[in-house]
């Protein structure tokens, strides 16, 4: 009989073993290839889906394995009986028959992400050799659930120069990405916490504290961050914040309104606060901002980062500075814990900060950003006429609001015509009836190419500013 045929998405989410895997069991499910049936052979059809053999093999021995296929020696793989099992025809008949195609774009404005053409590949190669020694048996041991101490050692002696964190190694954990952080945070409170996140703020934090069936409430903003006077009527003990710069908003929280939060915390002996720097380093006028931390006199402060924007999010190694009367909880209830940043990972970041060439690298790429910054405010300026920008004084993204008359949904749909991808703001709000903010989209730089800026604007222009 003839089949529809299958389409192989190489950018998406499930790789192709999957993929092949997916489709014919639905297939198969649906009738659509007949009760001992012969499929095509493994090296016609990886030729026809242009794949390796090992790709198609592995999908077939899935099947066989699951009991929709019957391998036979010398002859081939045949559909299996599926008498007697339960019709699966109404299982699956809304399996599409093949896999979609994600739409793809010339230029996207992603926050997520590094510049792709500055990472010192040389030197942390070089780093990582130097990290393999074959005395260190440190390298053969499960190692300490908070980290190295050594590269503990390294962060609380950068942390207190250049934001203002005053720690001790014993304070600090490192993980594997700050929602591997909060996964260990939420274990270090009762589970009758109530956490406040920022509305709008980080996309997943909502998901992570409803994955752990953990309560939480959204906090509403003004220019100046997280409201305080929302906090009196709250039943929350834990806020998630981000001070330095507010994510998506950009704005930076003022001394002032921080006093405010602190004393908020002092009120009750079971109140903290989790501050997450997530992309301090990158400030460009003035001076950078000291931490929430660093203004902390009673240990109510959880201080959050990450090398993920300084390096590469591919590393995944993140840390955290866990107040003192929060430390011995940590070693009395978590000390079971792994690290999961291998050992001589976590040794060659030691010796990339120690050297000196960490420090070095930040210096370049504040330069690069900051072009880059420069590049895209001038290029909106020229190109996108009276549109207000906000958040360009740090990080690595910035929030347009775009006067043409086209609402949020519009902006980012005529723009996707165009194959430029911006994202909305409303995606960041996890109580979308606080939203405010109809005509915002946000626009990240740090992994578009300098000279590519220009033109994805241009494209911007052409799909929001038509000429008439």
């Amino acid at each position: 009989m003839e089949h529809v045929l299958l389409q192989l998405e190489r950018r998406g989410t499930m790789n192709l073993s999957d993929q092949i895997y997916s489709w014919m069991k639905s297939e198969i499910a649906c009738g659509n290839f007949a009760c001992n049936e012969k499929l095509p052979s493994k090296r016609k059809l990886a030729a026809s889906l242009q794949c390796s053999l090992n790709t198609v093999q592995a999908a077939y021995n899935q099947l066989v394995d699951e009991g929709y296929l019957i391998s036979r020696e010398k002859s081939g793989y045949f559909v299996a009986e599926m008498d007697g099992v339960v019709d699966l025809g109404e299982r699956f008949q809304d399996v599409p028959k093949h896999i979609p195609m994600q739409q793809r774009f010339d230029y996207d404005f992603s926050y997520q992400g590094v510049d792709r053409e500055h990472f010192p590949f040389a030197r942390w190669r070089k780093v990582m050799r130097e990290g393999i020694n074959g005395d260190d048996a440190d390298l053969l041991g499960v190692g300490n659930p908070k980290g190295q101490f050594g590269l503990r050692t390294s962060i609380a002696r950068y942390l207190r120069y250049s934001r203002g964190v005053v720690c001790l190694p014993e304070q600090i954990v490192v993980s594997s990405g700050t929602e591997s952080l909060l996964q260990l945070i939420m274990q270090l409170f009762e589970a009758s916490t109530v956490y406040g996140i920022e509305n709008p703020g980080y996309e997943k934090l909502s998901l992570l504290f409803r994955s752990n069936r953990a309560r939480y409430t959204p906090l509403p903003l003004d220019e100046q961050g997280l409201l305080p006077e929302s906090l009196e009527q709250s039943p929350v003990d834990v806020i998630c914040i981000t001070p330095s710069h507010q994510f998506p908003t950009g704005c930076i929280m003022p001394i002032g309104r921080r006093i405010q939060l602190l004393n908020w915390a002092y009120g009750n002996a079971g109140r903290f606060i989790i501050e997450d720097d997530y992309d301090s380093e990158f400030r460009y006028s003035g001076n950078p901002i000291p931490s929430l931390q660093g203004l902390d006199r009673q240990g109510t402060v959880v201080y959050l980062g990450s090398f993920s924007k300084s390096l590469s999010p591919a590393l995944r190694i993140s840390y955290m500075v866990l107040p003192e009367k929060l430390v011995g909880i940590f070693d009395e209830k978590l000390n079971f814990h792994v690290c999961p940043v291998p050992t001589f990972e976590q040794k060659a970041l030691q010796e990339f900060m120690d050297s000196g060439q960490f420090e070095r690298h930040l210096n370049r790429m504040r330069n690069t950003y900051g072009r880059k910054r420069e590049t895209l405010v001038s290029a909106i300026r020229d190109m996108l006429p009276g549109s207000e920008i906000d958040g360009v004084a740090a990080g690595l993204h910035i929030v347009l609001h775009v006067y043409n008359g086209m609402d949020e949904t519009e902006l980012v749909s005529s723009a996707e015509k165009n194959r430029v991808k911006v994202y909305g703001m409303s995606r960041y709000y996890s109580d979308l009836s606080k939203q405010e903010t109809t005509n915002t989209v946000l626009l990240g730089y740090s992994t578009m190419g300098i000279d590519d800026i220009g033109k994805a604007v241009s494209l911007l222009r052409d799909s929001w500013f038509p000429p008439i």
